[in-house]
């Protein structure tokens, strides 16, 4: 049987042989599509007027970033408001998901039609629209505008997931902490969340990436995010000239934060996949968590234990 798998899992001459060929047309298109971009970037632009321009790589659009200043005192400070409102963000939505994912998963319909149905407004309004409303209903400011809107529509969102973490987990561990004494709302704090918070977890980060990225609306409502202090602010002093170089900086900026936080959420998911054993290897195994059923039956048997030695020392 296990032959068969490997004769089924490993590729033969013409598998082999057609992977390479298409990983060589892939390597080709890339290639020439990249020599593409460059000879187009490369080019000199023709104005209306018919004014030869430099270059979108001509060293005149870049020298601005010469200037340690426009780094320090305009460039910084916008990725610092970005993650500002993202780092408040992101903790108010996971702890506005856990109080939503506990309140939709009630025993009582009165409290979890209503939560249903505030998730699915939350879950079904633009972001922006929502920033918007809070801006001009509210008159929060800019950044709180900003940071409500995304507590409110990533907590939605994170609640739904945290629900379903606890919907899918065994009826075993309700059975087991409801058996132990536990109330029902103690054995879905202690027992149940946990886990399905650490199910989800992985889903929570990738749905941070998330607000990372719409952090960026805040362009709309005023507040000096990254694009807005690059793309408006230094472009309306400086002019359409660093148009290009500016929209790539900002790129740049975004990819590096976002793709820091997308490696952190495939460690995490890898790391809970494997049962956080990853990363320990060499150092021994640890026990694995112990279940609650034998938790349970482990305490009965030292309460039979407790029992039977107490009596035998009476007798």
């Amino acid at each position: 049987m296990s032959g068969s798998n490997v004769l089924f899992d490993a590729q033969g001459p013409k598998g082999r042989r057609l992977s390479l060929i298409l990983s060589g047309v892939g390597l080709l298109l890339l290639a020439a599509g990249a020599a593409w971009v460059y000879s187009v970037l490369a080019a000199p632009r023709v104005a209306t007027s018919g004014v030869e321009l430099p270059s979108m790589l001509d060293p005149s659009r870049w020298d601005i970033f010469l200037d340690p200043r426009v780094w320090n005192r305009i460039i910084f400070v916008g990725v610092a408001n970005t993650l500002k409102a993202a780092s408040v963000a992101a903790v108010g939505a996971v702890a506005l998901g856990v109080v939503f994912s506990l309140l939709r998963s009630a025993q009582t319909r009165w409290i979890r039609i209503p939560i249903a149905v505030i998730l699915e407004f939350f879950r079904g309004m633009p972001v922006l629209l929502m920033m918007l409303f809070i801006l001009l209903a509210g008159s929060t400011g800019a950044y709180w505008a900003v940071v409500i809107a995304l507590i409110l529509y990533n907590g939605a969102l994170i609640g739904e997931a945290l629900r379903a973490g606890l919907v899918a987990l065994p009826r075993g561990q309700r059975e087991a902490g409801l058996s132990l004494g536990m109330r029902p709302l103690q054995s879905r704090l202690l027992v149940e969340f946990p886990q399905a918070f650490r199910q989800m977890l992985p889903i929570i980060v990738a749905q941070l990436v998330v607000l990372l990225k719409d952090t960026s609306l805040g362009f709309i409502v005023g507040y000096p995010e990254l694009i807005r202090v690059t793309m408006n602010n230094i472009a309306s002093a400086v002019g359409n000239r660093y148009l290009f170089s500016l929209f790539f900086v900002t790129l740049v900026l975004y990819l590096i934060m976002n793709l820091s936080l997308s490696w952190f959420a495939r460690w995490l998911s890898r790391r809970t996949a494997s049962g956080g054993k990853a990363g320990r290897a060499g150092r021994g195994r640890r026990r694995p968590p112990e279940d609650p059923n034998d938790a349970m039956l482990n305490m009965r048997q030292a309460s039979a234990d407790a029992a039977a030695s107490a009596t035998g020392g009476s007798a």
